[in-house]
């Protein structure tokens, strides 16, 4: 099947979720069986949510730390839930997993490194995938994943919960309807104080400075990204609702990218501090610059600026920015300007009643059942969406070019580094057909 087949079948069938009657939501005549890969914190989250569910059966669990998976199977007998299958003892167990005939979906919560390979996997076994950022390591990564979708008509979503956070989704919501005027320019970013989860060994509430081996949770693998990678590391929470505005890959797309990195200082104090000098971490040369900046250009004349902020102290914030020809929302300050609108001329307005007009059909209806789901009820949304795609047999409303273009920004950033800070071309995985696709991500308050 090409590409342009494939876009024009997923695009129609993304299109009957406006049409399709809501009687089927959490109805317990149609149980969607799920598999997870992965039952570390991150997991558990989703695996947490899935037991909320009165539609989704936990068929099987799969990974290789004996603690996570004793952490989720006492979750599953606290719930009170069937014991699913459980898959361990080697790092290919997930294979087994993927063998289960009666498994539609499967949950992908892993390291990094391992999400393009369960991927392409479980896509071969004709399972609907819903993975956790990030989607590849390589650019290479990236086209195999989509390749592979593409010629199986496969769905993949990647799980970007942010995309639904409620300011961003009013806002989304304003953009569309045009309060903002036409899109010019949006800021977004991963700035996250990460140093208590890049060096955590799970005792005394996980403050220390092992990583590796020695380490806890993400702590085991995630550092070592920091020591051998310079680039935008983890993109995709700020550019997935920049690119759901911006209508990229459909209509748009990104075409070209920029990176800089500062100088590395952040990790090695943090261990100084902690530990001492003489302390063997101390010693390790980390290669991610402490701030990294990212600066994309549209095909529809836009600019997009990221930056990813994880290694120094600092209050938590995406950074997000959406500016238009009449105005700006910027929710560092929780304010925007709207020229004709704002009480005042050339003055910040709180964006809190705005936010509250424009909230979203979809925060509107599950305002309710998001309680207690995870990032302020965020988790919720990415888990419906997925379930309720399996359910109907559609397209994801997130799909794997969307999963590419938002994840690719990683290899694509440290290509640009290493080169001098060159800007380097931005790769279609539509293949052109960003032209002609719709948007249909949350046009509707059912997913």
């Amino acid at each position: 099947m090409n590409r342009r087949s494939f876009v024009k079948n997923t695009t129609l069938a993304a299109a009957t979720i406006n049409v399709l009657p809501s009687g089927s939501l959490f109805s317990e005549n149609q149980k969607v069986k799920l598999g997870f890969i992965g039952t570390g914190l991150r997991g558990q989250t989703h695996l947490d949510n899935a037991m909320r569910r009165s539609d989704v059966d936990i068929v099987a669990i799969c990974d290789v730390d004996e603690h996570m998976l004793q952490m989720a199977t006492d979750a599953i007998k606290k719930a009170g839930k069937p014991m699913p299958k459980v898959f361990k003892g080697d790092p290919y167990a997930w294979k087994r997993l993927l063998e289960l005939k009666e498994i539609e979906g499967v949950i992908i919560a892993t390291p990094w490194e391992w999400h393009a390979p369960m991927a392409i996997e479980a896509l071969e076994m004709g399972k609907y995938v819903g993975t956790e950022v990030i989607l590849g390591i390589t650019l290479e990564d990236h086209w195999n994943v989509v390749k592979t979708c593409e010629r199986v008509k496969g769905n993949l979503m990647m799980l970007e919960n942010v995309c639904y956070r409620r300011d961003v989704a009013a806002v989304l919501n304003m953009v569309r309807q045009g309060l903002f005027g036409e899109l010019l320019h949006l800021q977004a970013g991963y700035q996250h104080d990460l140093r208590d989860v890049k060096f955590n060994n799970g005792i005394d509430g996980g403050m220390g400075v092992e990583f590796g081996d020695k380490g806890f949770s993400e702590a085991k693998w995630r550092t070592n990204h920091s020591v051998h990678r310079n680039g935008d590391l983890y993109p995709t929470h700020g550019i997935g609702p920049v690119a759901q505005m911006l209508n990229i890959n459909h209509g748009n797309r990104f075409v070209s990218l920029s990176s800089f990195a500062t100088k590395t200082r952040g990790l090695h104090n943090y261990i100084v501090a902690k530990a001492g000098e003489n302390h063997p971490n101390a010693k390790v040369e980390f290669k991610l610059g402490d701030i990294v900046t990212t600066h994309l250009k549209c095909a529809n004349g836009e600019t997009v600026l990221l930056q990813h902020d994880t290694n120094n102290p600092r209050p938590y914030s995406l950074g997000f920015r959406v500016q238009g020809t009449k105005g700006l929302w910027m929710d560092v300050n929780k304010s925007l300007y709207i020229e004709g609108v704002s009480t005042k001329e050339d003055a910040w307005e709180d964006a809190k009643p705005y936010l509250e007009k424009y909230d979203h059909p979809l925060w509107k209806r599950w305002s309710k059942e998001t309680e207690g789901a995870g990032h302020g009820g965020m988790d919720f949304f990415v888990l419906h969406a997925f379930v309720e795609s399996i359910k109907r047999k559609v397209a994801t409303p997130m799909d794997v070019y969307d999963a590419a273009a938002w994840s690719v920004i990683t290899p694509l950033s440290e290509m640009s580094i290493d080169l001098g800070n060159q800007t380097v071309e931005f790769p279609d995985f539509t293949s052109g057909q960003w032209m002609y696709r719709k948007n249909n991500f949350a046009l509707t308050d059912e997913f």
